[in-house]
């Protein structure tokens, strides 16, 4: 998920995309990219590795440990893949090989030896992986030692919305399904979707089209198709949807300053239904 620094592969929203038959990110149907067979497997193996990544670096997590050194370990297992490397290292611009983004960061945190995880923090971690020329997209939030019970819940409803998401994704729905499903787990946990920040289409490359909002209507947008591949990721406040972004430029925040989760997969629309492409991690090199 990245708000591109020249338009390109934006992910903020404006309006609500599924608010009427066949909306499309910039009107154009053609620039939707449907996958073949092949490159969906190729996808997959990338996305094994992409899961084998959030595994490493989330057991890395620990109080005291930096994000930069976390992202140094995320660099380094991604690259000891033949045929894969970070997808976000320099991507836009963006300084990182990964995003670690810490309680009242939503995404795009730029990792840093100064920044600290402390015990009671929660840390999302966001990755891409780049495989033989496909690309992938995941996240995960976790916990750092013993968090406060408002924190397990956001975590927990946001890992939901995910699944109702996924869930939603059948051929012949639309993105507005998928919206309608995450965005009713949220709203039903008293909790908020973070304002102007969606999923994307992916493959081909890191950010395609369509949006794929955590709110909607029902049969409302873009129609389903197999071949269809996208990045589904709820990014779930405690506190109110509005976010601002930080005078880095790249890191956005809760605008009341209450927490944030992000948990996100890559999904393939098939004929048989969705196809998590980011589920599977692969044995360590």
């Amino acid at each position: 998920m990245f708000r591109g620094r020249n338009g390109s592969g934006s992910r903020v929203l404006s309006g609500d995309p599924s608010a009427s038959p066949g909306y499309r990110l910039s009107g154009n149907a053609a620039n939707i990219q449907l996958k073949s067979t092949r490159e969906i497997e190729i996808m997959a193996r990338g996305g094994e590795i992409l899961a084998a990544t959030l595994a490493r670096v989330s057991e890395n997590v620990t109080p005291g440990v930096s994000t930069g050194d976390l992202d140094e370990l995320a660099d380094a297992f991604i690259r000891g893949h033949t045929g894969a490397v970070p997808a976000f290292k320099g991507l836009y611009g963006f300084p990182g090989s990964v995003c670690l983004s810490i309680n009242h960061e939503i995404v795009h945190g730029i990792p840093s030896r100064k920044r600290v995880v402390r015990e009671g923090d929660i840390l999302s971690i966001d990755v891409g992986v780049k495989y033989d020329g496909m690309y992938t997209d995941g996240a995960v939030t976790v916990a750092v030692g013993q968090v406060e019970p408002e924190s397990t819940r956001l975590l927990e409803v946001t890992r939901q919305a995910l699944a109702a998401g996924i869930a939603a994704a059948q051929p012949g729905n639309h993105l507005g399904d998928i919206g309608a499903a995450i965005g009713a787990v949220v709203a039903q946990a008293g909790l908020s979707v973070a304002k102007d920040l969606v999923g994307h289409g992916v493959g081909l490359e890191p950010h395609e089209e369509p949006q794929v909002p955590n709110e909607g209507k029902p049969k409302r947008g873009t129609k389903l198709l197999p071949g269809l591949t996208i990045a589904i990721e709820p990014m779930v406040n405690l506190g109110v949807s509005d976010t601002r972004t930080l005078a880095d430029r790249w890191t956005v925040v809760t605008a009341d300053g209450n927490r944030s989760a992000h948990f996100e997969h890559t999904v393939a629309i098939t004929q048989e239904g969705p196809r998590i492409l980011t589920a599977q991690a692969v044995a360590t090199p």
